[in-house]
């Protein structure tokens, strides 16, 4: 390719090397920070790399650029926004989870317990422990007296216990999910 050739229609890319002090002086305007604005040049090159089929190569690339850098810079500048500073640690050193295993186990522990009672029970301790409805709602929609709502809720959470194997005050429900710890628990109030 000939020189004239090259000169009359030069590839952007050639251009971005040329472009970087120019961006460089402007990131530094926008961050106040050496280091933050070449860590943002850098993002704007390779954006701008990676996106050149959208430049318009009869448009000013230097235009173009500085727009990546200017977008780049307030997109970064609102997702710091949102996140909290914690250099020495002490935030993370709060943040704990639950291994999943436990609350699996449990669960299916729960699951083969609760399949082992009767349609009446799983069905009070259902409505009455993990739906959330009062003893005479349930009444009413089992079609049965207040009464044998709460009689059953307390035999089907005795029941419960003890094909959980649990004694009395255990609490098998740590790492559980809610609704199951509703089950039983709810019932027990409902009782009281």
């Amino acid at each position: 390719m000939s020189v004239e050739l090259a000169a009359a229609s030069p590839d952007p890319r050639d251009g971005l090397a040329l472009a970087i002090p120019r961006l460089r002086a402007f990131a530094i305007s926008l961050t106040r920070d050496v280091s933050s604005a070449d860590d943002l040049v850098q993002d704007t090159i390779l954006k701008a790399w990676a996106n050149m089929d959208k430049f318009d190569p009869g448009s000013n690339l230097d235009a173009w650029l500085f727009t990546i850098l200017r977008n780049t810079f307030y997109s970064s500048l609102r997702k710091t926004r949102r996140e909290v500073q914690d250099s020495d640690g002490a935030f993370a050193a709060t943040l704990s989870v639950k291994p999943a295993h436990d609350s699996r186990l449990a669960m299916k522990d729960f699951q083969r317990a609760f399949d082992q009672l009767s349609p009446e029970h799983r069905e009070v301790l259902t409505l009455v422990g993990a739906s959330g409805f009062s003893c005479e709602e349930a009444a009413g929609m089992m079609n049965v007296a207040v009464g044998t709502v709460k009689s059953r809720a307390s035999r089907a959470r005795k029941r419960l216990t003890e094909l959980l194997q649990l004694e009395e005050g255990e609490d098998m429900f740590s790492g559980t999910d809610r609704a199951t710890e509703a089950v039983v628990l709810r019932a027990s109030t409902a009782v009281s």
